[in-house]
């Protein structure tokens, strides 16, 4: 059942104002909900802005259909919920646009090479957690969709913290754990990877559970694609106790599949959640063209405050 919203839009001299519901359907029990009766490529109004941030904050990640976005209208509705920062710190953005990041099909260079090794954990990540102040949030647009595959997941890294033990999280509140950037499931080649990784290096350390600085909720942050090591233990236990939060974290009752359209936003709280690129669209000949902005974000806190500590590299900046 929808969440009845209200929406005041603006008064025009030859009209009254007109209320409009914007519905809010949530999409599974913990993560994720639809969002219609908004126009994303107008100024909101300050109570739609806030009834978005709610169900953002809340659903974790917010999508919304038939939104035919450009650049300009794209990067104007991200910039009513926070600074941006640039595309991608380590590998670019567009030239007019420097907060636009391109998310475009890499095809392999080598359709013949065998497949990776992949786990039930691999490719999720939150975005660029090897940073010091990883990015608050992402707004993700299809441009190009293929008719089918090209689904992207998300999970709700609060509700997986909330479902440890409470012997466990006793544990895990006191851990910390190394984040850096790794070849794997970045999409790009081993070449262009590394040369891009060099001109930019980022390690940080985070703790395993942080405080979410809106909600004051305890997150679960756990990005597989990028926190390496526990900071304390040795290599296997490190391994070892990563799996087992990896999947906690990824458990299905926690997630949500999106099926993607022409003019679908995705808009989700980079704080709170993990999500996983496709891969099923490298076994069709599909084209497949999206394109994110991301939030500028505050260094993450551990329950008791203390913030991430750098280990290499600098901060994300804002355009």
């Amino acid at each position: 059942m929808s969440e009845a919203l209200t929406e005041k839009r603006p008064t025009r001299p030859d009209s009254g104002a007109v209320l409009e519901p914007i519905g809010v359907q949530p999409l599974s029990v913990h993560t994720g909900a639809l969002i219609d009766g908004v126009d994303l490529t107008r100024p909101l109004q300050p109570k739609t802005i806030d009834a978005i941030r709610q169900a953002l904050l809340k659903w974790k990640v917010v999508f919304f259909r038939g939104q035919n976005l450009d650049h300009a209208q794209h990067v104007q509705f991200a910039r009513q919920f926070g600074a941006l920062t640039p595309g991608h710190v380590v590998f670019g953005h567009d030239d007019t646009y420097p907060e636009i990041y391109s998310i475009a099909k890499f095809r392999p260079a080598n359709q013949n090479q065998a497949p990776p090794v992949t786990r039930l954990w691999s490719g999720w990540h939150t975005d660029v957690t090897a940073a010091i102040n990883p990015p608050a949030a992402a707004v993700l647009r299809g441009d190009v969709v293929p008719p089918y595959g090209g689904d992207t997941q998300w999970t709700n890294l609060v509700a997986a913290y909330q479902s440890l033990s409470p012997a466990l999280q006793a544990i895990v509140v006191k851990l910390w754990g190394v984040h850096r950037f790794s070849a794997a499931g970045t999409g790009k080649s081993a070449k262009e990877f590394e040369r891009s990784v060099n001109n930019r290096p980022m390690v940080s350390e985070h703790p395993i559970v942080t405080m979410h600085p809106e909600t004051g909720e305890r997150v679960l942050f756990v990005s597989p694609s990028y926190v390496k090591s526990i900071s304390g233990m040795t290599d296997r236990e490190s391994q070892q106790f990563l799996e087992l939060l990896w999947e906690q974290a990824l458990r299905p009752e926690f997630t949500v599949r999106f099926r993607w359209e022409p003019g679908s936003v995705a808009f989700w709280d980079n704080r709170a959640t993990a999500h996983l690129a496709p891969t099923d669209i490298y076994q069709t000949d599909f084209d497949r063209q999206f394109y994110r902005v991301t939030l500028l974000g505050e260094i993450p806190r551990a329950v008791d405050g203390t913030p991430s500590r750098p280990i290499e590299g600098d901060p994300i900046g804002s355009v």
